[in-house]
């Protein structure tokens, strides 16, 4: 066959609307075969010639729509040559969608969402560390099971990721698998930037997280109180790997440092600072924000315990830290041999500090919020509660500064107030 292309642009007079204006259309036949396809333009029919299928006058708004036919034209004709050198099938309909984009194969959710994670790995202890890359591939098995749960196929179009799919996802999440809110919540918010990236790439033509709306919830952070943290010191236990996790989550407690923080930790890392005594300066592993604390005599003694061990020394590491789901099952033992009835994790650790170890002792907010690394101090007031102690001190102190600016008690008299008679 010849693929002989014809290009007709018309208006159609049966679909004219309200205000007298019919839509124009093109239409395309090759073999016989015709696809039409809106030009998205409108025109009163006296204003237009069927000869040269543009439209008649020689004002700014007629010079522009015939600037844009023209342009259609062109593109179609480059769009038949570009199947024409690729040697595919040219039909009117091929045609047709080769220029309205449609035979492009449509970008897959979990595709996308695989090639950003093989990214964030590549990146890791650059960029990332490896808890977020556990996080994002939670985050792409999670909704794997749900797409295949709900949709019965193993991937989905990025384009078929609307509102709908985003509160059954989380309907899932919290139902099937009993994730908390918070949890939902983080989760979401990881695919919400597998589609940013989708849509600041042109691969989807709406945000379908713009109508989307929750909330992260405030929890009450679980802490140790300062007869817990003691209790822990005091307990001398007979394994060897619970005694070295101990005291690594004791260090913590005295520090507020992270798991990974403390994990990469060097003796490059311990400085003198402008008080002359040796402080921690690092730059933190999951915000890369700066960090900087004094080294308190409990935190300093477990250093120097560790300082001449050969695995430390070869390493160039300050504590021969285990692995975080190690270090936490071992806590878990702890918790029981100490009987503290609380979730002993190691993040605990730096909620413990930020609590019982500074604000409890009058260290002020902004002061925990440096030494904690945060960009901000919303952040730190998550994790640090003020403690009914806290307040019952400060107020005492306040009691006493009172009574001495007030040397003069005040006593409330009591006067008759009169009242004006009733109006008749």
């Amino acid at each position: 066959m010849s693929h002989l292309l014809k290009l007709l642009i018309y208006i159609k007079k049966s679909k004219i609307d309200n205000l007298g204006k019919a839509p124009i259309y093109a239409r395309i036949t090759i073999d016989q075969q015709r696809a039409e396809l809106s030009l998205c333009r409108k025109i009163e029919p006296s204003r237009w010639s069927n000869e040269t299928g543009l439209a008649k006058g020689s004002s700014k708004e007629i010079q522009d729509l015939n600037r844009h036919i023209s342009s259609i034209k062109s593109n179609i004709f480059s769009c038949q040559q570009q199947l024409i050198e690729k040697r595919e099938a040219i039909t009117a309909i091929s045609l047709r969608d080769r220029y309205l984009g449609k035979d492009k194969p449509s970008k897959m959710l979990l595709e996308i969402f695989q090639d950003h994670n093989d990214q964030i790995e590549k990146l890791i202890g650059i960029d990332y560390a490896t808890n977020t890359l556990i996080r994002y591939k939670t985050t792409k098995n999670h909704i794997q099971k749900y797409i295949i749960k709900e949709y019965k196929v193993k991937d989905i179009p990025l384009k078929k990721v609307d509102i709908l799919f985003i509160n059954n996802l989380e309907y899932y999440l919290k139902t099937v698998e009993k994730c908390s809110h918070n949890t939902t919540y983080k989760y979401v918010s990881n695919l919400k930037k597998i589609i940013r990236i989708a849509y600041t790439n042109g691969w989807i033509k709406a945000d379908p997280f713009l109508h989307y709306k929750t909330k992260f919830k405030i929890v009450d952070r679980e802490f140790l109180s300062e007869k817990e943290v003691q209790t822990i010191i005091d307990k001398d236990f007979k394994i060897d790997r619970l005694n070295q996790v101990k005291d690594i989550f004791i260090f913590s407690c005295f520090t507020g440092l992270a798991y990974s923080d403390v994990k990469n930790l060097s003796t490059n890392d311990i400085v003198i600072g402008i008080d002359g005594e040796r402080w921690i300066k690092i730059k933190r592993t999951k915000t890369k924000t700066q960090s900087n604390i004094p080294i308190l005599p409990q935190a300093n003694n477990i250093i120097e315990k560790y300082s001449n061990q050969p695995d430390v020394l070869n390493n160039d590491q300050l504590f021969p830290v285990a692995s975080n789901q190690k270090t936490n099952a071992y806590l878990k033992e702890i918790a029981d041999l100490c009987q503290i009835n609380k979730n002993l994790t190691f993040h605990l650790a730096r909620h413990t500090f930020a609590t019982t170890i500074t604000l409890t002792n009058g260290v002020p907010i902004e002061s925990v919020s440096k030494m904690l690394g945060h960009k901000s101090l919303r952040t730190t007031q998550h994790y640090a509660k003020i403690l009914d102690k806290k307040v019952s001190e400060d107020m005492h102190a306040l009691r006493v500064k009172m009574s001495g600016v007030l040397q003069k008690k005040y006593k409330p008299t009591c006067k008759t107030m009169s009242y004006p008679a009733k109006m008749k």
